[in-house]
């Protein structure tokens, strides 16, 4: 009944194929046709909103897509008959009655992932499944997984998400929220979840990468989820913790296309910070494109001088063009007694580049006038604090 033969999908926005593929569609009595036609209204008339909502709840009953509606994890826009942004954050209120659900759905759906439904902390899994799994997915444009029993949840995702191609996915999220680095999770049932315990092992064994061509922007946060990144055409990329399952911030794999990298890291549990030699890994081999940097929520181990220090000594520095970092205190004891002249040292490595700093700029004992003088030479004052920057 359904059409999502991508032979019979138009590869174009030119309206004209789109409603010739609705009528194909209304001939082989599958209400996307006459869903797509209200939307050509809406989008080059004056259409009626509130009827194409109804449409598309109508093609959302008859897909069997109703379910994951009215459980509240899935949140999801249509768009000429595919479904266009997903976003996927597990409901509490619904708990009680989404076995029934799982059940339902694991009965009327092709399934990419194996998943048990008696075990309750594997009904995310389930719902991600059915979603990443149906055919009106094909043109998906933007996917949020915000996972919270992740134990399970993770791998679960990632078959769904290989065992399709993505065509049109260009910007996604995946992974867990945290307040503290390796904190013990809640999962949806109550039950402690301990990302520690897949440090080496890593929370995701499927290769995603290759189902993701269109993919140009990401977004990672938790610990050990992947074994490593490799994508050619990734151009921004956020982590927030180590995401790579051996605990490497920066040394993800491939990216040679990628142009700007965020990263975020804080203390972890146990008042522990990154470790300065995490920033050997930022090589030019490794991001060849690599233009924009930002560490301005980047917490290490150790000094600012320290950290702009292994900055200068990074093969990655020569091809930056703007680098964002945490704070600029120098002290005596870190320049052997001459801030000024140990930063003034570094200051033609930074040259070329626009340097942003988020918050204090302290020189310890340096003579204000000297220090602006210096600092000049960066592109930087004594009061100057950038706070935070839009991305380019």
């Amino acid at each position: 009944m359904h059409s999502f033969d991508a032979a019979d999908v138009p590869n174009t926005d030119d309206w004209e194929a789109w409603l010739a593929y609705a009528d194909l569609l209304t001939g082989a009595g599958d209400p996307r046709g006459e869903a797509i036609r209200l939307e050509h209204r809406c989008e080059t008339r004056d259409g009626d909103q509130a009827q194409l909502a109804a449409a598309y709840e109508e093609v959302e009953r008859q897909l069997g897509l109703d379910g994951l509606r009215e459980d509240g994890s899935w949140q999801f826009t249509w768009s000429r008959g595919f479904i266009d942004e997903a976003c996927f954050r597990l409901a509490k209120d619904t708990q009680p009655q989404r076995r029934e659900l799982v059940e339902r759905l694991l009965t009327d759906h092709s399934h990419t992932a194996t998943i048990d439904p008696t075990d309750p902390e594997q009904w995310e899994g389930a719902l991600i499944d059915a979603l990443l799994s149906h055919p009106a997915i094909h043109r998906l444009r933007t996917l949020e997984l915000h996972l919270t029993d992740y134990h399970h949840s993770a791998e679960h995702s990632a078959v769904s998400l290989a065992g399709r191609q993505r065509p049109r996915l260009e910007r996604m999220y995946f992974g867990y929220s945290f307040e503290d680095l390796f904190e013990l999770s809640d999962g949806s049932t109550g039950k402690k979840i301990n990302p520690e315990e897949y440090l080496h092992q890593g929370l995701v064994q499927a290769d995603v990468w290759e189902s993701l061509p269109a993919l140009r922007t990401l977004e990672l946060e938790g610990a050990f989820l992947f074994h490593s990144l490799n994508h050619d055409s990734l151009t921004r990329l956020r982590l927030r913790g180590p995401v790579i399952s051996d605990g490497s911030i920066f040394g993800l794999g491939q990216t040679p296309g990628l142009v700007s990298l965020e990263v975020e890291l804080g203390d972890d549990v146990y008042g522990c910070a990154c470790p300065p030699e995490q920033l050997e890994e930022l090589k030019a081999s490794a991001y060849p494109s690599l233009k924009n940097l930002d560490l301005s929520r980047a917490e290490f181990d150790a000094t600012s001088y320290q950290v702009l220090s292994a900055l200068a000594d990074s093969s990655v520095l020569a091809q930056l063009e703007r680098l964002s970092i945490k704070d600029l205190t120098i002290s005596q004891r870190d320049c052997e007694g001459d801030p000024l002249t140990g930063l003034a040292e570094l200051a033609s490595r930074f040259a070329h580049l626009d340097l942003h700093v988020n918050g204090v700029i302290d020189i310890e004992g340096t003579d204000d006038e000297e220090a602006d003088r210096v600092l000049s030479r960066f592109g930087l004052s004594r009061v100057h604090a950038t706070g935070n920057h839009d991305d380019d």
